[in-house]
């Protein structure tokens, strides 16, 4: 059994508990007790939405991605920053929200567009000295973090709630912390801010339109699981019966012709998902071998 879940996270378990959750329910239908399952982007525990887990030897794909955009709905809540910089976290600094925020934000959005540096927070899963920051933050630690570049390829207002809360939406590269830049926009336009909800609507081909609870995902696992040609856009080849055997023995083969792309799933006659090659012309090199 291999495959991609597109899960509806609801707002309160970890990412990695509803990773669990799914193991379990296709570990079950399945009869694999080994099962491997592996979500593509964390969510914090508050936030909702699209999480995208790859069950079985899927996993093994998670590196050929190459669509990583995610997209979300926020709320940017002025007037108090914290220290987690979204909504759990206790206030450290408060001060009225002017009448003119809206303007302030509107002319602060494109020095947030494109190619960016942003800091990560502390309270994150990144690791330094071989501990994740968030437990150095836990203990009252602070260290310098290095800035990385992200790519914010839309920010957006969608609404203003008087008197401290815009609604908005933005489109960004993996790895992009949407309560940083919460707080970052705050301290743009001179007002203490952090994040309040947080769904992400997208993640790659992943929509939250498409996305199933773990109610439906356990009512019908069979029907949840997408085959992994529908969602990662490699072209098919089909090789015959001599030389998918090859290819599962992890000799280099020859197609009929060349097909675009660098990365290839290969199928045997019998249609089943053999594996992903590298093609180099003609040649077709194995990359990953499901079965």
């Amino acid at each position: 059994m291999m495959g991609f879940v597109n899960v509806c996270k609801p707002a309160g378990p970890t990412s990695t508990q509803i990773v669990t959750r799914v193991r379990r329910i296709f570990s079950t239908y399945s009869e694999q007790r080994d099962l491997a399952a592996g979500h593509l982007g964390t969510l914090d525990p508050q936030a909702a939405g699209v999480l995208p887990i790859a069950i079985g030897k899927a996993t093994r794909l998670i590196p050929l991605l190459e669509d990583r955009r995610k997209c979300y709905a926020l709320t940017l809540v002025l007037g108090r920053s914290t220290t987690t910089q979204d909504a759990l976290g206790e206030i450290v600094e408060s001060a009225p929200v002017p009448k003119d925020i809206l303007r302030r934000i509107e002319e602060a959005l494109p020095a947030f567009s494109g190619r960016i540096e942003q800091i990560p927070p502390m309270f994150s899963a990144l690791h330094y000295g071989g501990k994740r920051l968030y437990d150095l933050a836990r203990a009252g630690v602070t260290v310098e973090r290095k800035a990385r570049t992200i790519s914010i390829y839309d920010l957006s207002i969608l609404g203003f709630e008087a008197p401290d809360t815009v609604r908005m939406r933005v489109a960004c590269s993996e790895g992009t912390y949407v309560r940083t830049l919460c707080a970052d926009l705050g301290a743009a336009v001179g007002v203490p801010a952090h994040m309040g909800a947080l769904v992400r609507e997208a993640s790659g081909p992943f929509l939250l339109a498409e996305a199933l609870t773990l109610e439906e995902i356990a009512e019908s696992p069979e029907a949840a699981l997408l085959a992994p040609d529908r969602i990662v856009p490699f072209p098919t080849v089909v090789l015959d019966l001599r030389a998918s055997a090859d290819f599962r023995a992890g000799r280099t083969v020859a197609m009929a012709e060349s097909v675009g792309g660098k990365h290839v799933f290969v199928r045997d006659a019998a249609r089943t998902l053999v594996g992903v090659g590298e093609a180099h012309g003609v040649m077709l090199a194995p990359r990953k071998v499901f079965v």
